[in-house]
């Protein structure tokens, strides 16, 4: 390696776990001084939590929620582009993005190291339950699912409740992803408070999956702290393609720091083959919603 050449190698990933305030200015101060602190400690790579501007809104379904949306870009987008070009730090900025009159998307933008916007997805999977109710805010991504080239490698994103879904991760890798990032806005309300374990274990094991199938480093970044209905869990963890976690916090603010090598995807690609072995040809049934076995 050449003087003052970048070791690309491994690269040290960074998650920052909030607690959101009703301020959006507090919480936008709070996520740039964790970014600050993130790259302070080596980070190279920074993620944020889903919407993390404000509280978790989608609790109810009120109008006047929209009015917390912006434009991409935007005022937000501009600030976190001079921040990751300050620190020469790649940056994933969730964001309530107003596409245009009646159309909002909950989505998240892949900043590079030299401040430009490598790009954008808009969250595909769209829940509609109790205290989560996001299909009165967002419409359904149309982006696809892809990954975004930057200085420290190449980065997919998906949001929250895309996280349950394995085609989403697949799509994701296959267009060349190293690393996979889930912002996230998980928690459960106090009927659910017993249940609670079980849920998390769950949460986790469904991401870990999606990097041992597909061979790549994972984030999985949540807030933290009551909100309304909801007690957010945080457990904010990075696992590379063995699914093994190698950082994770608490229930409490965060910031999970990993070092991921590269060369660990080929070698776990070699060894659990699962992108060799796929049957393309037999897959076509999952362009169905339903097989139905008596037609």
């Amino acid at each position: 390696m050449k003087k003052n050449e970048i070791d690309l190698s491994t690269i040290t990933v960074g998650l920052v776990q909030m607690a959101c305030s009703p301020d959006a200015d507090k919480n936008l101060k709070c996520a740039m001084d964790s970014i600050r602190a993130a790259a302070k400690k080596g980070a190279q790579i920074i993620c944020l939590p889903e919407l993390f501007l404000t509280q978790y809104f989608c609790q109810t379904e009120d109008t006047q929620n929209f009015s917390l949306a912006e434009p991409l870009p935007g005022p937000t987008s501009d600030t976190f582009s001079k921040l990751a070009k300050e620190l020469e730090v790649v940056l994933i900025v969730p964001l309530f993005e107003k596409r245009t009159q009646g159309i909002y998307h909950n989505s998240a933008i892949v900043i590079d190291a030299d401040g430009s916007v490598a790009g954008t997805y808009r969250k595909m999977h769209i829940p509609d339950d109790p205290c989560f109710f996001e299909k009165f805010y967002f419409t359904p991504g149309d982006t696809g699912f892809k990954s975004f080239s930057t200085r420290f490698g190449k980065i997919g994103v998906l949001i929250c409740w895309d996280q349950w879904f394995p085609e989403a991760a697949r799509l994701t890798c296959l267009s060349g992803a190293q690393f996979l990032f889930y912002p996230t806005a998980i928690g459960y309300q106090d009927e659910d408070a017993k249940e609670s374990i079980q849920q998390i274990t769950a949460w986790e094991t469904i991401q870990r999956s999606h990097a041992i199938s597909n061979g790549v480093f994972l984030g999985s970044v949540n807030r933290v702290a009551r909100e309304n209905a909801l007690t957010f869990w945080g457990r904010s963890f990075i696992c590379n393609p063995f699914g093994k976690v190698i950082g994770q916090a608490d229930n409490e603010p965060q910031i999970v720091i990993a070092q991921c090598s590269l060369p660990e995807i080929e070698s776990v690609r070699q060894n659990w083959p699962f992108l060799r072995d796929r049957r393309v040809d037999a897959y076509q049934g999952l362009s169905k919603l339903y097989l139905d076995t008596d037609e």
